[in-house]
């Protein structure tokens, strides 16, 4: 009986040794170049487009983002100049007040501008003299330096009041660009 069975069993044996054989193989083969684990078609027909998809709705909702920060920049910008043209209006008592922006203002020969503290001055054309009851009258600031009473001013150099009561006087007929408050007299 014991020489009977070692057949099947090598038949059996056998069996199985072919079926692992054959599974390996098989499973050896899967994700080739030949056979891919993940289709072509599967991943444009199903992955690109949601991937896209996804794309578009935070690249719109950023577009979104940053338009309403650009508006809101704009409005305030269109306030910021809003409010300094019309805080530069002529308040009717020789007195002006100006604010982030420059004012053209023109003296005829023997006006004075006297500017507060801060006041930025520009000459445009004509001949002026600087105003001060002490030392320093104006700071030239496109040179670096500083300017006594009556000493002329330069032809398109920044000038700045930095004590209340600083100005300049006209000679001739002088264009001057102001930023700041001031008065004319």
């Amino acid at each position: 009986m014991k020489q009977k069975k070692w057949p099947l069993r090598l038949l059996s044996g056998g069996l199985v040794t072919a079926a692992l054989v054959g599974v390996a193989v098989a499973a050896g083969q899967q994700g080739s170049q030949s056979d891919p684990l993940v289709t072509l078609s599967y991943l444009q027909q199903q992955a690109l487009p949601q991937v896209l998809e996804d794309v578009d709705e935070k690249v719109a909702a950023r577009q979104s983002e940053l338009e309403d920060k650009l508006s809101a920049v704009a409005d305030g910008y269109a306030a910021e100049v809003e409010a300094a043209l019309s805080g530069s209006a002529d308040t009717g008592s020789g007195s002006q007040t100006g604010g982030a922006v420059y004012q053209v203002v023109e003296l005829s020969a023997g006006q004075t501008l006297t500017g507060s503290a801060a006041c930025e001055l520009l000459l445009r054309s004509g001949t002026a003299t600087c105003v001060s009851d002490s030392s320093p009258g104006l700071v030239d600031m496109t040179d670096g330096a500083t300017l006594a009473n009556g000493g002329a001013l330069k032809a398109n150099h920044l000038y700045l009041a930095t004590i209340e009561g600083r100005g300049v006087h006209a000679s001739t007929a002088v264009t001057i660009m102001v930023r700041g408050e001031y008065t004319v007299s």
